[in-house]
């Protein structure tokens, strides 16, 4: 019995150290392995595809960031590579101009000198060779001469000619590969940029979530709530489209923006793939808060800080982030607010506020206007009656 134990103690050891890595190695990265950098890219970027079709949970979502790492990776060392053959090539060609402005120079000098040694035994005529010719031998001698001397300048003519022609192409050549070279580092820079950022999104992923399922599916659960309710808005308010830049104007006082700009509407929010245009009501009335408080910041810049945000989504933290030195806070009085100067951003919705994260849409009251308000609105434009477009206030903040 006991040899039997140790027996069956032995077969689930090889099963656990040597069947099980092989299972997941097919499953994992490594099984998109190969030697050709573009085909690894691409089995990756079919597993990021599949793991796209599968349902969202915290477990898929590091797989596929993982992926995406691996991916900017590969890319990396593949703008590095081109990176080193291109200043190969370019050394090469520096090496092969030398070598042409030397030969080039070295066929000049012997030109010239031909050309002067030939303008001081020039001949103006048969006749003048004949009559100074001592015989018909000498005559020929001198006739082939002068045709031999002739067709040589001719042919150093045409090689200074090449000469100087593959100099120039080898000059404007070389000058294409330098620009090529500046465009591949720039991209290299900016590739290490994005892998940064693909690295750091995975890290406040695990730290928002703790790394733990049911927080994750929590927190998804949530975004998707409030971020469905402002697509939705914008969609039936008609303001799901782009504006010119700065088309409504900065507002009375200076402070209004548009979640609609042409400057930042299809920038995505945080690490999401989300835009402001669709989803950025809230940091568009924050920023407009922000700035009547003496910070100079706009939807872009706000957006722009993944630390505003949950995970990899585009929902806000709450409470909201401070601005301007200041804190949100929950208010209870708007008039009261108002009247001490402080502008209240209220979160808005057609009809019933039930089941509302705050509501459909968010805009900046600025001031009390007999029993109605007026507001900037991040859809509409600034210095509007609240009364000209909504009736429901689901909830009310300022920050002090």
């Amino acid at each position: 019995m006991r040899k039997r134990n140790v027996f069956f103690f032995l077969l689930i050891l090889f099963f656990a150290f040597f069947l099980t890595p092989r299972l997941f190695a097919q499953d994992g990265l490594s099984s998109c392995s190969n030697s050709d950098k573009n085909k690894e890219i691409a089995c990756l970027e079919e597993r990021i595809s599949q793991l796209r079709q599968q349902k969202n949970t915290l477990s898929s979502q590091i797989q596929e960031m993982d992926a995406q790492v691996y991916i900017k990776t590969l890319t990396i060392q593949k703008t590095e590579q081109k990176i080193t053959e291109t200043e190969h090539e370019i050394e090469t060609l520096n090496n092969r101009i030398d070598t042409l402005d030397s030969s080039l120079t070295n066929l000049s000098k012997v030109l010239i000198q031909r050309v002067v040694k030939g303008y001081k035994k020039r001949v103006f005529s048969f006749f003048d060779l004949f009559l100074s010719a001592e015989n018909m031998s000498s005559l020929i001698s001198t006739v082939k001469y002068q045709k031999t001397t002739q067709d040589n300048n001719q042919k150093l003519l045409v090689q200074v000619q090449e000469a100087k022609t593959n100099y120039e192409e080898q000059k404007t050549l070389r000058e294409t590969k330098k620009k090529e070279l500046d465009e591949l580092v720039g991209a290299l820079e900016n590739q290490k940029v994005a892998l940064r950022n693909q690295q750091a999104q995975k890290q406040k992923l695990l730290i928002d979530t703790r790394n733990d399922e049911t927080t994750y599916q929590q927190l998804l659960s949530q975004a998707r709530l409030q971020l469905t309710s402002f697509k939705s808005f914008v969609q039936t308010s008609g303001g799901d489209s782009i504006i010119a830049a700065n088309s409504f104007g900065n507002g009375s006082d200076g402070a209004y923006y548009s979640q609609r700009d042409a400057r930042w509407a299809n920038q995505a929010i945080g690490y999401s793939y989300e835009s402001i245009l669709k989803v950025g009501c809230l940091l568009t009335s924050i920023s407009m808060v922000a700035k009547k408080n003496g910070q100079n910041i706009t939807p872009s810049d706000f957006a722009a800080d993944t630390s505003h945000f949950w995970a990899n989504t585009a929902w806000m933290r709450y409470p909201w982030p401070s601005v301007a030195g200041k804190s949100m806070v929950s208010v209870g009085n708007i008039d009261e607010e108002l009247s001490n100067g402080n502008y209240v951003i209220v979160g808005i919705a057609y009809s019933s506020c039930a089941g509302k994260s705050g509501g459909d849409h968010y805009v900046v009251l600025t001031k009390k206007d007999g029993n109605d308000y007026i507001m900037h609105d991040p859809i509409y434009g600034p210095d509007i009656k609240f009364s000209s477009h909504y009736s429901t206030i689901c909830s009310s903040a300022t920050y002090k």
